[in-house]
C-alpha cells in the first residue's frame, strides 16, 4: 500500500479521536454545569478591571453585584476618573450596594501604567511594562488584606450568573488545583456577518475546553488562591507581562497545578463588531498567544490547518483518484472516507456546541439562534477565516488594546509604544 494510504489511515483515526474528545467536553460540561455550589468559607475579592462602557456595560457590572457568595469583596479599577466607565461605576455603587451580598464595594483609580516614574529621576530609554490591565489587577491585589483567601477576576464586558463566583471559588479548596476559569460565548448584538463570525469562531475555541490538562484560563472569568498566586511568582511575573490569563496559565501549569475549567462559568458576552473590529481583535489575540505560548499558537495553526486540508485537500484526491480508477477497492474507499470523516465531524461538532449552548446560556439562546445556523451551515468557511486570521498574526509584534499601542518585545518584556 502506497505511503499517502498510510496518512489517509492516519487521518482518519486522529478524526475520530478528535471527535470523540468533541462529545466528552460535551458531557462534561452538560453534566456540570447545572451542579449547586454553596460552599462560602473562602474569603474572596472579585477585581474587574474597566476601560471605557462596554456593550450591556450596566446589565454585566450589575451581574457582578448580584453574586449569591456571603464573603467576597467587590472592586472596580480604572486608569483615571476621565474615563466614562468611573462616573457610572460609582453611580452603580450608590444603587446596588444596599442590596449586593458583596461585604465591600470599592472604585479604585490606578493611574496609567506608563505614569509610573522611574527611580532617581531618570527617564529610561526604553518602557518595558504590564498592559493596563494587568496594571490595575495589581494595583487591587496590592489593596488585600491578609485575611483575603482568593483573587478572582472578572471584565467588564461580561455577564455572569448569580453563583458564578461559588463556583470558582469552590473548586479552589482542592490542592491540586491552581486555578479556575471559564470562558465567554459572544452574543451578538447585531446579526451582521461579522458579528455572527465573531460568536462562531470563539465558539470553536470554547468548544476545546472541558476535563483535561490543556485548559487555558481566560482573565474574564477566573479565580486563584492567594498563597498560590504567591507560591508561582505570579506577583513578579504580571508587572513585566502582557496577558494576564496566559502567563498565569504558563505559573500554574509549571507549578504542577491544574487549570480547572469550570462550565457554569461560561459567560455571556454581547458584543457587535465590524469586519476591521473583528481582524484587529482576532489579530491581537494570536499575536499575544504567539509571542506568550508559542507551544499553544502552533498547536492552534495546525489544528486549524490540519481541519482545512483534511477537508478540501481530502476532497480533491479522493475525487481525483474515484475519476482515474476503474474498480472499487479497499484504496479507494480509504481515500474517499478522509473527506467525508472530516465533513461529518466538524458538522456534528457545530451542531454539538450549539446545543451546549442553548442549554447553558438558556436565556441568551433566542438571541443566538441566528449564530447558530451560520455556525452549522457555513463551519467550513469559519474555519478558512479562522485559519487566515491566525496566519496573518505570525508577522508582527505590535498590537493595539483598548487606545494603547504594545509592542510584545516577549513573554515577560511589552514596550508602550503610545497611548
Amino acid at each position: 500500500m502506497d505511503w499517502y494510504y498510510y496518512i489517509a489511515l492516519a487521518a482518519i483515526l486522529s478524526q475520530l479521536f478528535f471527535l470523540a474528545q468533541t462529545v466528552k467536553n460535551y458531557r462534561y460540561i452538560l453534566a456540570k454545569y447545572k451542579k449547586k455550589r454553596s460552599w462560602h468559607q473562602l474569603r474572596a475579592v472579585l477585581i474587574v478591571p474597566c476601560k471605557g462602557l462596554d456593550s450591556a456595560f450596566q446589565q454585566n457590572i450589575t451581574s457582578l453585584f448580584n453574586q449569591d457568595y456571603e464573603n467576597y469583596l467587590l472592586w472596580f479599577v480604572v486608569a483615571e476618573k476621565a474615563d466614562p466607565a468611573y462616573d457610572e461605576l460609582c453611580k452603580l455603587k450608590s444603587q446596588l450596594s444596599q442590596s449586593s451580598k458583596a461585604r465591600e464595594v470599592q472604585v479604585f483609580v490606578a493611574g496609567k501604567v506608563n505614569d509610573t516614574k522611574s527611580t532617581n529621576n531618570e527617564q529610561p530609554t526604553t518602557r518595558y511594562a504590564c498592559s493596563q490591565k494587568i496594571h490595575n489587577l495589581l494595583y487591587g491585589y496590592e489593596r488585600i488584606s491578609d485575611d483575603v483567601d482568593v483573587l478572582a477576576f472578572a471584565d467588564s464586558d461580561v455577564c455572569v450568573r448569580s453563583d458564578w463566583l461559588s463556583h470558582l471559588v469552590w473548586h479552589l479548596r482542592l490542592p491540586r488545583i491552581g486555578a479556575t476559569s471559564g470562558y465567554r460565548w459572544f452574543i451578538p448584538g447585531r446579526n451582521n456577518p461579522a458579528s455572527l463570525a465573531l460568536s462562531v469562531m470563539n465558539a470553536k475555541v470554547a468548544q476545546l475546553l472541558g476535563n483535561t490538562r490543556f485548559n487555558q484560563a481566560w482573565g474574564g472569568s477566573m479565580a486563584i488562591r492567594v498563597d498560590v498566586f504567591r507560591e508561582i511568582g505570579l506577583d513578579k511575573i504580571w508587572p513585566k507581562t502582557i496577558s494576564d490569563d496566559l502567563s498565569l496559565s504558563h505559573a500554574v501549569k509549571k507549578a504542577g497545578k491544574k487549570v480547572e475549567f469550570i462550565p457554569a462559568c461560561l459567560v455571556a458576552s454581547y458584543e457587535s463588531t465590524t469586519w476591521p473590529k473583528l481582524f484587529e481583535f482576532a489579530r491581537r489575540q494570536f499575536v499575544i498567544t504567539r509571542v506568550s505560548v508559542p507551544l499553544t499558537w502552533w498547536f492552534g495553526l495546525f489544528s486549524s490547518l490540519y481541519s482545512v486540508l483534511g477537508l478540501w485537500a481530502g476532497s480533491f484526491l479522493a475525487i481525483y483518484a474515484a475519476l482515474n480508477s476503474s474498480i472499487i477497492d479497499y484504496k479507494l474507499l480509504i481515500l474517499l472516507a478522509v473527506p467525508v470523516l472530516f465533513f461529518t465531524g466538524q458538522l456534528s461538532s457545530a451542531i454539538l456546541r450549539q446545543k451546549m449552548i442553548s442549554k447553558v446560556l438558556q436565556k441568551d439562546w433566542p438571541k443566538l439562534k441566528l449564530a447558530c445556523a451560520a455556525d452549522i451551515l457555513f463551519f467550513w468557511a469559519w474555519s478558512l477565516l479562522l485559519l487566515f486570521l491566525i496566519i496573518s498574526s505570525a508577522f508582527g509584534r505590535t498590537i493595539c488594546w483598548r487606545g494603547i499601542r504594545y509592542k510584545l518585545v516577549g513573554p515577560t518584556e511589552t514596550i508602550i509604544v503610545s497611548g
